[in-house]
């Protein structure tokens, strides 16, 4: 009897032991946020046309909002349509030599161009309304600068990239196609401009 007492002060004495020895377990709140320490890295990489393609790697760098486009930040053109590149340069007042920042795109441009062989180009040369004389009879239609600043970007992608000049076109229309105001200097040396359209043949 006093073995059979022993052995059930034993038993019970070990379970207040392990119940001691038990870690409480403490369920978060719910008014915690799980979200609080996350981290988001924004790029330093600007998005200048905000398409969501970084300029970087933005093949068409300055695309219209609302206009869909693909990976290469280009308006989307659909299955089998091939190359719709656009190129832009921008020069000092009278001026059209081609920054070394213009070759680098423009450096891109010819890369695709040798990728599509049958893409040509169209290059556009603008000016600014100061940089044409409004008292000739040419008043704001093309002129010399517009001329070279054209010429200047079909040279260099005859130059070298070994373009054929064949595939290359070029059009002068002095101060006629501002793209923005000119009544001030940054919107004149947004027009003192080169447009370009590189694609290939729709038919």
């Amino acid at each position: 009897m006093r073995i059979k007492l022993l052995n059930t002060v034993t038993v019970l004495v070990s379970a207040l032991v392990l119940t001691g020895c038990q870690t409480a377990t403490t369920v978060p709140s719910n008014d915690i946020s799980q979200y609080e320490n996350i981290v988001t890295l924004i790029p330093d990489i600007p998005d200048s046309d905000a398409d969501g393609v970084l300029d970087d790697i933005d093949e068409c760098p300055a695309t219209p909002l609302n206009i869909k486009i693909d990976e290469r930040g280009c308006p989307f053109t659909g299955m089998g349509i091939g190359l719709k590149m656009e190129y832009r340069a921008f020069f000092a007042k009278g001026s059209s030599e081609l920054s070394a920042e213009h070759q680098l795109e423009l450096d891109k441009v010819a890369a695709r161009l040798k990728e599509y062989e049958t893409a040509t180009m169209r290059i556009e040369g603008h000016a600014s309304i100061d940089e044409v004389d409004k008292t000739s009879d040419a008043g704001l239609r093309p002129n010399s600068l517009a001329r070279n600043r054209a010429l200047i970007v079909k040279n260099y992608l005859i130059m070298q990239h070994q373009i054929n000049p064949n595939r290359l076109s070029t059009f002068s229309y002095g101060a006629e196609r501002p793209i923005v105001s000119s009544d001030t200097e940054e919107g004149k040396s947004m027009n003192r401009r080169v447009y370009g359209l590189a694609q290939e043949p729709i038919d």
